[in-house]
């Protein structure tokens, strides 16, 4: 029974330790968004705070009933919940780390206390194991950032190019490299890295030494993570895209995200910031406003065309599907002609660009048309693309968890567009479930729990000559 207790005790820390390391692995080890910007309350419920209570509470009662509760219920269910996340916990070093120290702790703690104490902790591991975790990764991040520093340092001759935005980042950045790269040797942030750590792992790890020109994409989620970023990078070029809601959750109003993307200006080595007009910024000797050279932009299935006007107007069309691809394309076209390059040169390169990677990217044509908008999120972009597909001449199904962190008002607009469209809304996932019930016809609405079963679903209710539009993308844990 002695040995029971303790190796129970152990596996309820290790347990407690695995959920909450793997929640904060999802929110960049962030415990303010892990408990108070989490989508899914009943996950914390479930796997945090009733083991606890059960710990204490059951054992008063009888301790046997927390082993049939710990061993029954618990440690299943924490196995079957991981088992079916689409964003399983990834163990790097420093979770690696974590778990070592947690381990360590809760040994320790446990010999010292073991015949002491009728009922063995639970908090103090945990939190002394986080305390000293953080505090350790902490201090290996500004070792690491300074070697990173020394990196770019003795590279006097690299060009960083930085991009913000609320919305297009990874477009524009992957537009621009694909643009520039013959011409320099480019190097650009892999899939989605925007964080100041995200982009000092990959300045240490994959940036060579002899590159010309680093384009490197900045996010944010509060104040003065622009202004970090920035000052880390002192990039020579600018970019600042699009101002939109996306994340308002965080910023609370657009204001407040237009004065953190805007922080990118504070680069002490600027020498050309390339703007959208809705940063509200005039042009000046530094300042580009890039889409108010954009003039008479068309899209279909087949791609998007515009002109742009400098000297004089200059047409180009785009293999890339959304009309909002204009806008990206537009500063890239700035941004090349900047750096040297002659506009035949730059039609020819933007003529030949193959789509983003989930970015309204056509899978295949027939027997069923797909196309994966899985990465856009937000309703401008999202809105557009249901117009890109209004005219179909076919059966027109979408698949969408609707929009992750914006306002009940956004959601439902975005629903009674889909609802005019759309002949099937599959909507997966609970999180904006409530709203598209309200809203869509409900002959035409099914809402998928869990999106396990979406390929026998497609299968069920979709046919040769469907188009199908995966609009946005949502982990199981949103």
């Amino acid at each position: 029974m002695i040995f029971l207790k303790f190796l129970t005790h152990f596996l309820l820390i290790l347990s407690l330790g695995f959920y909450l390391i793997t929640t904060l692995q999802w929110f960049s080890y962030k415990f303010e968004r892990v408990f108070f910007h989490f989508t899914k309350p009943l996950w914390h419920l479930i796997f945090l705070f009733i083991p606890i209570v059960c710990y204490f509470g059951l054992r008063l009662i009888n301790e046997n009933l927390f082993f049939i509760y710990f061993y029954i219920i618990l440690l299943p269910s924490l196995i079957i919940w991981h088992k079916k996340l689409d964003k399983k916990l990834v163990f790097t070093s420093r979770v690696k780390r974590f778990f070592l120290i947690l381990i360590l702790t809760t040994l320790f703690l446990d010999i010292i206390l073991f015949k002491k104490a009728f009922v063995l902790p639970v908090f103090a591991p945990l939190f002394i194991s986080f305390f000293i975790s953080f505090c350790f990764e902490k201090l290996n991040a500004k070792i690491y950032m300074q070697k990173a520093q020394k990196k770019l340092e003795s590279m006097p001759n690299l060009t960083i190019i930085q991009i913000t935005a609320s919305y297009g980042k990874t477009s524009i950045k992957n537009f621009l490299y694909q643009i520039l790269n013959e011409k320099f040797n480019c190097y650009k942030t892999p899939r989605s890295v925007n964080t100041l750590m995200g982009l000092v792992k990959d300045i240490n790890e994959n940036l060579n030494t002899d590159v010309q020109i680093y384009i490197a994409e900045a996010g944010a989620r509060k104040n003065g993570d622009i202004d970090a970023i920035t000052k880390f990078l002192k990039p020579q070029i600018v970019i600042v895209g699009e101002i939109g809601s996306q994340h308002i959750e965080y910023f609370k109003s657009i204001d407040n995200i237009r004065k953190t993307k805007l922080e990118a200006l504070n680069s002490e080595r600027l020498k050309k910031a390339f703007l959208h007009s809705s940063t509200l910024k005039k042009d000046d000797d530094k300042i580009v406003i890039y889409d108010e050279y954009l003039q008479n932009i068309k899209a279909n299935l087949d791609g998007v065309s515009f002109e742009m006007k400098f000297d004089e107007s200059y047409k180009f069309h785009a293999p890339i599907l959304g009309i909002f691809n204009a806008s990206n394309l537009a500063v890239c076209i700035c941004v090349a002609k900047f750096l040297g390059l002659k506009i035949d040169e730059i039609k020819l390169k933007i003529s030949n660009l193959k789509s983003v990677e989930h970015r309204l990217q056509i899978v295949s044509k027939t027997p069923k048309f797909i196309i994966d908008d899985g990465f856009n999120g937000n309703f401008e972009g999202m809105s557009a693309s249901y117009e890109l597909v209004r005219e179909y001449d076919g059966n027109k199904v979408i698949v969408t968890p609707g929009i992750v962190e914006a306002t009940k008002q956004m959601n439902e607009n975005l629903a009674k567009i889909i609802n005019e469209i759309f002949d099937l809304i599959i909507v997966t996932g609970e999180l904006n479930a409530k709203i598209f019930s309200e809203i869509c016809d409900k002959n035409k609405l099914f809402i998928l729990k869990d999106k396990n079963d979406l390929i026998k679903t497609l299968s069920e209710k979709t046919k040769a000559g469907d188009l199908i539009l995966f609009s946005n993308d949502a982990p199981s844990f949103i």
